[in-house]
């Protein structure tokens, strides 16, 4: 059986050396939050042949505000992880964000870190001549969200079929940053993550979701339920300009540590604007930020259950292993326990209970835990 290694009250410590913060990754089960939830662990594996860490803090997105707030809230968390990784791991730490998201949100971190300010103009960064916490801002641009791409405007690095390891670079996005930073400093297991909902809802949200939590509960707590949805409405993850539709009911769909958002488009919208491999980009077909948006997350979800994917992404299924089931129907599990373990073998990570409960069920995809009665 796989034994818990992590558990939220245990005491602080920071990682004693790299491979000991590789297995705190593992075991708090960090999975990439900007899209793709890939394993953090397996990046961080090769972090000792790399030089460089690039934070995408682009946030591209219109609708989502999550990154800013977490650079701005938790500045000082972010400031003490990369010093200790300065120290140890990397010769740089690159920020890149968007200059029109500096005022807002990027001061308190450029202050914390005293870090070095580049500006649009003043990139690519000659990396090699740079030294402890870099801000390269970008000009507001899109496309600059994905990895590739901005690695390229960033550092003049063409990755290519590479991956970015392989050019001296490890990638991540804020909130796995901050995901990192609490396996490190809490031995904290990642049991909830960040969700925007938008689109055809009567109010933009910013909520935190435990993991596992039905796509319809997220809906509800937008003043769309499901049942009031037009009966062509299309429920996509994502955002405006990237995000697909689910392959099952919002009853039946769970959130995975990926999920950022969720969109309700119209179907002759979404057929509009669909482009390879279902790929859906509605980025120009409404003004994304026309209506307020929820800055900070305004709510907790307290789901009645929740289906816990033992994969977080099951597109890499083949590269990366599902978790193995711990638990059976009836066993009492309470926030953070571990309810599957990662196999021994290939790239694998746990998986953990994100509400106190009972497990109900346990497939060869999930593991569902029916909440306590709270009455």
């Amino acid at each position: 059986m796989y034994e818990q290694a992590v558990r939220p009250d245990d005491a602080s410590r920071w990682p004693e050396d790299l491979a000991d913060g590789v297995e705190r990754i593992r075991d708090a089960g960090v999975a990439g939050a900007g899209g793709a939830g890939f394993p953090s662990y397996a990046k961080w594996e090769r972090a000792d042949s790399t030089e460089y860490l690039l934070v995408n803090h682009q946030e591209s997105e219109p609708n989502y505000v999550v990154d800013k707030w977490l650079g701005k809230t938790r500045a000082s968390a972010f400031a003490e992880l990369f010093d200790r990784l300065l120290e140890d791991v990397f010769d740089v730490i690159v920020v890149s964000a968007k200059r029109t998201d500096r005022e807002g949100y990027l001061r308190a971190l450029e202050a914390e870190t005293g870090g070095t300010v580049r500006t649009p103009d003043e990139l690519p960064l000659e990396v090699e001549t740079e030294s402890g916490v870099v801000f390269a801002y970008t000009d507001p641009t899109y496309q600059y969200g994905m990895e590739s791409v901005l690695l390229n405007v960033v550092a003049d690095t063409v990755i290519g079929s590479d991956l970015p390891a392989d050019h001296g670079w490890l990638v991540q996005n804020t909130e796995t940053m901050s995901n990192i930073s609490r396996a490190f400093r809490e031995q904290r297991p990642v049991t909830s993550t960040y969700v925007h909902v938008d689109g055809d809802v009567p109010r933009h949200r910013f909520l935190e979701v435990p993991i596992g939590t039905p796509a319809s509960t997220v809906l509800e707590a937008a003043g769309a339920p499901i049942e009031s949805l037009p009966s062509d409405a299309v429920v996509a993850s994502g955002g405006p300009g990237w995000c697909f539709e689910l392959e099952c009911g919002p009853r039946e769909f769970g959130i995975t540590k990926a999920t950022n958002g969720l969109l309700v488009l119209e179907e002759s919208t979404v057929e509009a604007n669909t482009l390879g491999d279902g790929r859906i980009d509605v980025l120009e077909s409404r003004d994304w930020t026309e209506r307020a948006l929820e800055t900070e997350p305004t709510a907790t979800l307290e789901p009645d259950r929740v289906r816990i994917p033992l994969v977080t992404n099951p597109a890499f299924e083949g590269t990366v292993d599902p978790a193995r089931p711990i638990v059976a129907p009836g066993d009492r599990v309470d926030r953070g326990d571990v309810v599957a373990g990662p196999r021994s073998d290939g790239i694998s990570i746990p998986q953990h209970a994100s509400i106190d409960g009972t497990v109900t069920a346990v497939t060869d995809s999930n593991v569902e835990i029916t909440a306590d009665d709270r009455r």
